[in-house]
């Protein structure tokens, strides 16, 4: 009997990768059972609707650091999904580990972002005193939101990378680890490269004692960092720096926060897109009814009210927020939009 080409795929995945690799016929598969592709694996379908869902394309409009940048070359949301993505692959690859759950991780792993980024994400923390957070909203968006409210049906393992991608999460693969790793090395050089073009930085300003180590451009340091990670890792059932990278990153990383994420005029709009996600949640919380249908609809399912403003909220781009905003808010002569 011939086999199906996803076979041959599966056959060549425990063939060819590492012991430690998740192989997609090993997958702890779906919540709801489904008719297997005949080209595609598990984890590439995984992929492939991640790709293809309206979350994804809603990243294009979400601000990465730089809240409504003047300027066409400021990372968003969704460039910096790709570099995560782009890191991550090539880190899988040379580990010999599954790149298709890796790319499918990496792609979804921040699909349930606010808008304006972490100020919009801190806003709902704070409103709904401490229940939302942008990895566990990213898995709601593939388990419930997506395909009108059907959610896309992934595999555990794919999810799992999704939910435990921040500093704090203990991913269950170690594709998921990957992800974990290379979000952080493409946030913080994708960040100095906008925050030195915002002239929030300047080169000299970047501290040379790090430098030194992982390189003085994004390029010299990506390349450092993820040779050191695949020296470090391979033939090994873990992924890690060398403890020198390691210590140099992570000094790098709280020049960051003090010089950029925290105070800089990188964050001079902060406080208006704090104000708008605000008002907008104030609103619909008081006021159920001015939701979309689709969302009072979650109500009877047993959501609650807190939840789908939330679920409102984090789906909107920044420009569909100020929209909204100026709508509710401004006299109708005033609207600009």
């Amino acid at each position: 009997m011939r086999m199906c080409y996803r076979e041959q795929q599966e056959k060549f995945e425990c063939m060819q990768l590492s012991e430690f690799a998740t192989k997609s016929m090993l997958s702890r598969g779906r919540e709801r059972l489904e008719e297997e592709c005949e080209v595609r694996t598990l984890f590439q379908r995984d992929r492939d609707r991640i790709l293809h869902s309206k979350a994804f394309r809603r990243l294009a409009h979400k601000t990465q650091v730089f809240i409504s940048p003047e300027g066409d070359h400021y990372r968003t949301r969704l460039t910096h999904t790709l570099e995560v993505s782009q890191i991550a692959r090539t880190i899988a690859r040379a580990l010999k580990l599954n790149e298709d759950l890796t790319e499918a991780i990496a792609l979804g792993h921040d699909l349930g972002h606010t808008p304006f980024g972490h100020t919009g994400e801190h806003s709902l923390q704070k409103l709904t005193g401490g229940d939302f957070s942008h990895n566990k909203h990213s898995l709601r968006v593939v388990e419930v939101l997506e395909n009108n409210g059907k959610g896309l049906n992934l595999t555990f393992e794919v999810k799992d990378g999704i939910l435990n991608h921040p500093t704090s999460g203990k991913p269950a693969t170690l594709e998921g680890k990957v992800v974990q790793i290379s979000d952080k090395i493409a946030y913080i050089n994708h960040d100095i490269d906008d925050a030195l073009r915002g002239k929030v930085l300047r080169q000299e300003d970047l501290p040379i004692a790090y430098t030194s180590i992982l390189g003085n451009t994004s390029s010299e340091r990506i390349s450092t960092l993820i040779t050191d990670i695949i020296k470090e890792s391979a033939g090994k059932n873990t992924v890690a720096m060398s403890l020198e990278i390691k210590e140099a990153f992570s000094k790098l990383r709280q020049f960051l926060f003090q010089n950029v994420y925290i105070g800089s005029s990188a964050k001079e709009q902060e406080d208006k897109a704090k104000h708008i996600v605000t008002e907008l949640y104030e609103y619909y919380i008081s006021d159920l009814e001015k939701l979309p249908m689709s969302y009072i609809e979650r109500l009877k399912m047993g959501d609650s009210e807190k939840q789908i403003v939330c679920d409102y909220i984090a789906g909107m781009t920044d420009r569909f927020a100020i929209h909204a905003y100026m709508d509710l808010f401004f006299p109708k002569s005033w609207n600009i939009y």
